[in-house]
């Protein structure tokens, strides 16, 4: 019979309490046929670098440009020089 002890526990190092780095999302983004609109929406790529804070002035800045784009298509004047409904 056999009294041996078991050894101390194998060393685990801590957790590391830095966050981790920003991990790409990797969502497509399929053309939409709008030049305009497929610039801002590929800007989204832009949050895949940046930690979590760092995406609400992405996002922001794209929802400003899609609103300004939407915006122009209303002062587009219809054809034959007619206004655009509102």
């Amino acid at each position: 019979m056999s009294d041996s002890m078991p050894g101390p526990p194998a060393y685990e190092p801590a957790p590391s309490r830095e966050p981790a780095p920003p991990l790409p999302l990797c969502v497509e983004r399929p053309p939409t046929g709008h030049p305009e609109v497929d610039e801002r929406l590929a800007r989204l790529a832009d949050a895949d670098h940046l930690p979590a804070e760092g995406h609400a002035p992405v996002y922001e800045d794209v929802h400003r440009g899609l609103r300004d784009a939407l915006t122009a298509l209303d002062a587009r004047p219809a054809p034959h020089g007619q206004p655009v409904p509102r």
